[in-house]
């Protein structure tokens, strides 16, 4: 059996993946982490569909016996390849037989691992040691194994790659430790890096003024541990940065400190920045803006625009002009109180009264912010943005050393009262919530997905999956597979059969409609 599902797997893989591929909305295929350039996470298949889903049932499941999955799997040729901290896996997409499995202990930090790219018949994951491996897709060996920054100094990789015009665009992740966080072009052939882009400016770059002096600079930050989307008609890469250090200490940082918590575009020829958005300016909150930048057209004001959308960890969507960066709006999703208002270039206004403080300071949000980095959905149908959201109430306290400095990379503790998740789907003319729906109290970790078959597939506290009505939120199918939903669902069909992928704990399920007799 084993050589029988090698010769299959050589077969397939010969053929590679298609550059093309990832110009096109995903269809029979899904060879991204978000399934194609935009980030809508939204896919034209419409077997599984509102009048049908009823009848969903298990088709297959993979135990990795490995930690929790936080990845989203590719499939490319028959073959889904998905990965957890160490660990990739490559199985059959029919029938979740495993065809390899690479294995390569690291150490650092093992939080998560979201996901591999492809180029061609290669494969490209991140390590726990911030190294950067290249695989072969058909038997899964080591072709080359790269050191993208040092894992002494709190580095780590768990960014799934994103390919671009033949080069992987890889971010550093890392947020124990005082360190600079950058963006690297790699060359997927040998390792070797092409640009890198650092998301702190050096005394004297453009953004420096943002920061009091060169030694606050020093104290890094904005990592970038999320993939960022492209528009290969205006030739730009977006994607959001991290959280300055010390990371709930703002005294001695004054100023926004740029490139932290913002949202970058970037020319993916030179590393060179075009335009910039930040969300949150001298974010003392921990609320970093790696959430996913959905690029969608659409008409805004009456007139058509290129538009870039984020559901941000600050609790505010915007929307962009993603061509120039011009913001066209800032509206809050869940109901917040850590600014005091929203300026002329459409960024909240933090309040010094809510930030944290030796006595603490009471702030209406849940620690963990109003989302984080499971995926949201744009539907082009319904014309609606989903973002799973959470909303409560958190404590914030400022810790100073007998020097009067901030302790440690923190500089402070935070405590939540409570938190409640929602799934809403915004407007994104208005920022308004045409509708929402509770899944349950605590912080929810699942993604969204929605499809042509006028589905939205996502998770709940209590470990239901759940395909919902993408106008008006309504249960259409639930089933409770063992677990809470770890990661965002994908899709792909296979031999004229949709598979609808979902994850809890360390088990992968596969879900399809049952074969006709």
């Amino acid at each position: 059996m084993l050589l029988l599902l090698l010769t299959i797997a050589a077969g397939l893989c010969a053929q590679g993946l298609d550059s093309a591929t990832l110009l096109k909305p995903p269809t029979d295929t899904w060879p991204t982490y978000n399934g194609d350039y935009s980030g809508r996470r939204f896919s034209t298949l419409a077997q599984i569909n509102k009048d049908n889903v009823k009848s969903l049932a298990l088709a297959f499941s993979f135990d990795t016996r490995s930690t929790t999955l936080k990845c989203t799997p590719l499939e490319v040729n028959g073959i889904l390849y998905l990965s957890a901290p160490d660990n990739v896996w490559a199985i059959d997409a029919r029938t979740g037989r495993q065809i390899w499995h690479f294995n390569r202990p690291s150490e650092g930090d093992h939080l998560a691992s979201r996901g591999v790219a492809m180029y061609q018949d290669r494969l490209y994951f991140g390590t726990p040691d911030a190294h950067l491996i290249c695989l072969n897709a058909k038997d899964g060996k080591t072709i080359w194994d790269v050191e993208i920054a040092d894992v002494a100094f709190g580095y780590y990789l768990s960014v799934a790659p994103v390919l671009v015009k033949g080069r992987l665009i890889v971010g550093t992740s890392g947020d124990s430790a005082d360190v600079p966080h950058f963006l690297e072009a790699i060359d997927p052939e040998d390792g070797k890096v092409i640009w890198r882009w650092n998301s702190i400016p050096k005394p004297g770059e453009p953004g420096s003024e943002t920061w009091p002096n060169k030694e606050a600079m020093a104290h890094g930050g904005g990592p970038m541990w999320m993939p960022g989307t492209y528009d290969p008609e205006l030739n730009l890469l977006y994607w959001g940065t991290g959280n300055p250090h010390p990371v709930l200490a703002g005294i001695d940082r004054a100023g926004d400190n740029l490139y932290t918590c913002s949202i970058v575009a970037i020319n993916p020829d030179t590393g060179k920045m075009v335009w910039y958005f930040q969300p949150s300016p001298h974010d003392t909150h921990d609320w970093d803006a790696v959430e996913t930048p959905v690029l969608f057209d659409g008409e805004f004001q009456g007139k058509p625009r290129k538009l870039l959308a984020q559901a941000s960890r600050n609790g505010y969507f915007f929307v962009l002009d993603r061509a120039t960066g011009e913001n066209l709006l800032t509206a809050p999703f869940i109901d917040t109180n850590w600014a005091s208002g929203i300026d002329a270039k459409g960024r909240p206004i933090p309040d010094p009264v809510k930030e944290p403080r030796t006595n603490g300071s009471l702030v209406y949000a849940p620690a963990g912010g109003a989302t984080n980095w499971m995926a949201p959905s744009f539907d082009p149908e319904t014309k609606l943005f989903y973002v799973n959201a959470q909303e409560g109430s958190s404590l914030w306290y400022l810790t100073l050393g007998p020097d009067g400095k901030p302790e440690g990379h923190q500089g402070g503790a935070t405590v939540s009262f409570w938190s409640s998740s929602k799934i809403v789907a915004l407007d994104y003319q208005t920022g308004k919530a045409r509708w929402t729906r509770s899944i349950g109290e605590g912080e929810n970790n699942a993604g969204i997905l929605t499809t042509a078959g006028h589905l939205l597939f996502t998770g709940d506290i209590s470990g239901n999956l759940l395909a919902l009505d993408p106008s008006n939120g309504e249960v259409l199918w639930h089933n409770r597979p063992g677990g809470v939903m770890s990661s965002s669902p994908m899709t792909y069909s296979i031999d004229g059969r949709q598979y609808v992928l979902t994850s809890a704990g360390s088990v992968l399920y596969a879900w399809s409609l049952p074969p006709h007799p």
